[in-house]
């Protein structure tokens, strides 16, 4: 049986439930509120590092457009290394091409494949190379990340035809490309892999150079 005095202890019981169950609702409502006004910059601040990254490695060269959205997808497993669809950024100056940012797989790293960023002039003259992922061996393999070397310069001012593409190669193969010591294998899949991505610009010059348009979404 309830008595008045047994009865208090449960009563109180029972409103700091309620009170921690308020408590609750309203934090998980505070906290998405705070979220949902957040989003657009977080989401600004992300894409704008996205876009910083992307094009670091354009130098000095001026350009006014989106590279993220002006993206053409490209497939091609002979040239681009790979059988999946790869982004080609295009870069521009008053509606004018300027550069193609085009990702592009050394398939046969030493370790697995070399993902590389490969950003051509609209003329076919490489602007420079970058290594996005490796899994090549540490303090050995990794010497194709600009951060620990400069190797990966050689390719700055290159096109396919300076050198010819029979000497698109290292020099242990009769090329006219160093090769790290230690890492020949790493060093010509990479090599190649340049060679080809500039092949498939030569190419697909018009298409990867073409005002955009709605059939260039993914």
């Amino acid at each position: 049986m309830v008595t008045p005095g047994n009865d208090a202890p449960a009563r109180r019981a029972a409103r700091s439930a309620v009170v921690l169950a308020v408590a609750a609702i309203l934090s998980v409502g505070l906290v998405a509120v705070v979220n949902d006004r957040a989003r657009p910059q977080i989401e600004a601040s992300r894409r704008a590092e996205q876009l910083r990254q992307l094009t670091a490695i354009l130098g000095d060269a001026a350009y006014d457009n989106d590279p993220l959205t002006d993206t053409v997808f490209v497939r091609d497993p002979e040239y681009l290394g790979t059988d999946e669809p790869l982004a080609a950024h295009r870069v521009r100056r008053n509606g004018e091409p300027v550069a193609v940012l085009l990702n592009a797989v050394a398939p046969d790293g030493y370790s697995g494949a070399i993902r590389l960023l490969v950003a051509i002039d609209a003329h076919g003259t490489l602007i420079g190379v970058r290594v996005l992922e490796h899994r090549e061996t540490p303090g050995l393999g990794d010497f194709v990340e600009e951060r620990r070397t400069d190797w990966i310069r050689l390719f700055d001012g290159r096109s396919l035809d300076a050198p010819p593409p029979a000497r698109w190669e290292v020099r242990k193969d009769g090329g006219d490309f160093d090769q790290y010591t230690g890492a020949t294998v790493t060093s010509r899949a990479v090599t190649h892999a340049v060679r080809d991505a500039l092949a498939y610009f030569t190419r697909h010059r018009a298409e990867l150079l073409a005002a955009p348009s709605p059939a260039d979404a993914p």
